[in-house]
């Protein structure tokens, strides 16, 4: 019966007594009725049925957001506000919503191609929002109204970052150059050129005086962000040359390459920064893991025990009682590695590939995304799985940690967000 005729109480009484003619003829009646579904309804849209009412039984998110009509590859948590977060993919557009609050939800102003990459500034204030379209776009993060467009990169933008203690805005391009704004002006600031290949990752250094990236051209540099000058090129023997000329918006520098150190033979996909600002740890196409010492240029460590390409890799926080780093591959493994004897501490098995990781605030629990649709809690001084969180019918792209750590935020191929909560863990994070 249609809603139309289960509010009409006339008609609810006229059907009535037009199927209940008798006890055989209810019988035969409901037997019919479930031959003549698939005819009756789309068989498509039935079994999307079936797959909900088992998608449901298993699925731990206490928040689900389900604005998004595409894929889902972007996301961001609000460094002050634990419940503001911010999701972006492939159907174009990004949104603004609050956990714990379904009816409310901010639209931002859409990007002509997917949106890549999200970043809250230092202070909440303001989301940078990255596209394929080359773009990046800033809106107030209380009400997501645009501040302003920065344009300039030919191609599309890899990823955002924002200056640690200011409103300047980083961004990677698909044409091989990286772009820096000030947004409070709306104003460009330098743009900077070097690598020969899309820059994939990259950021500034936690105290804010350099930025480091890395190149699907196997190669990380370092820059001076006020000169444009790069002060150290760390790229694989096989791979390099004697000299190099770089290109910035200020003159015309040429730098040789520290030839001779053992680096990355294929593009980097990741990489991050210690918090003292002296290291730099990348991860591969071609499964290597290596550390470069920021300051001096060298390459410090090779750690050697993915068999496929590395996806996330991460520095533990400065609390940590012992440095150690996390690295996730597509060989379906977690590696927490002991930094002072640059081998692995523990190896920690999934079902799929480990495509993202967060560290839980300064805890010893860090987090995984994984490729069959759950996100994993890992205990990083014993090496186990604390919690696995089911939900996704998908891979997961991204994830990130609420500001007081109390969920863990997830994005997915499925084209959902989905809020895990991490209160049973509260009592265990010092």
């Amino acid at each position: 019966m249609s809603n139309r005729d289960m509010n009409n109480p006339a008609m609810e009484e006229e059907d009535e007594g037009d199927v209940f003619l008798g006890e055989s003829d209810v019988l035969h009646e409901i037997d019919v009725d479930g031959e003549d579904l698939p005819d009756a309804f789309d068989e498509d849209d039935n079994d999307n049925d079936n797959e909900d009412e088992v998608f449901d039984e298993n699925d731990d998110s206490v928040h689900t957001f389900t604005g998004h009509k595409g894929e889902l590859y972007a996301l961001a948590c609000s460094p002050l506000d634990p419940t503001l977060v911010a999701t972006g993919g492939g159907d174009d557009k990004a949104f603004l919503w609050k956990i714990g609050n379904g009816d409310w939800a901010a639209e931002l102003p859409a990007h002509k191609d997917s949106v890549s990459s999200l970043a809250f500034s230092y202070d909440g204030q303001l989301l940078a929002s990255g596209g394929l379209d080359g773009v990046v776009q800033i809106v107030d993060a209380s009400s997501g109204t645009l501040k302003c467009v920065l344009d300039g990169p030919g191609s599309g933008i890899e990823w955002v970052k924002w200056h640690p203690r200011g409103h300047i805005v980083l961004a990677g391009s698909e044409d091989c150059s990286m772009w820096m704004w000030n947004a409070d002006k709306e104003a460009y600031l330098n743009m900077f050129s070097g690598h020969n290949q899309s820059v994939t990752c990259g950021d500034f250094t936690p105290d804010g005086k350099l930025i480091c990236t890395g190149s699907d051209d196997a190669s990380l540099i370092v820059w001076n962000p006020k000169t444009c000058e790069s002060i150290h090129v760390v790229k694989g023997k096989l791979n390099s040359l004697p000299l190099l000329a770089f290109t910035c918006c200020c003159r015309m520098l040429t730098f040789g390459f520290h030839v001779g150190h053992p680096y990355h033979t294929e593009g980097l996909i990741c990489l991050d920064i210690n918090s003292n600002s002296s290291l730099a740890i990348s991860g591969s196409k071609d499964g290597s893991v290596h550390i470069v010492n920021i300051v001096t240029g060298k390459v410090v460590s090779s750690l050697s025990s993915h068999t496929e390409s590395v996806e996330c890799v991460k520095f533990s926080p400065s609390s940590a009682t012992i440095p150690m780093a996390a690295t996730g591959g597509m060989d379906k493994k977690l590696v927490i590695w002991d930094l002072q004897h640059s081998t692995p501490r523990f190896i920690c098995e999934h079902a799929e590939g480990v495509t993202c990781v967060t560290w839980i605030g300064t805890s010893k629990y860090l987090a995984t995304g994984c490729a069959d649709g759950t996100v994993s809690v890992w205990d990083s001084l014993l090496g186990n799985c604390v919690h696995t969180y089911h939900g996704h019918q998908d891979a997961v792209q991204s994830i990130s940690v609420s500001a007081n750590t109390e969920f863990i935020v997830s994005v997915s191929v499925d084209h959902t967000a989905r809020v895990y909560d991490t209160s049973e863990f509260q009592n265990k994070m010092e």
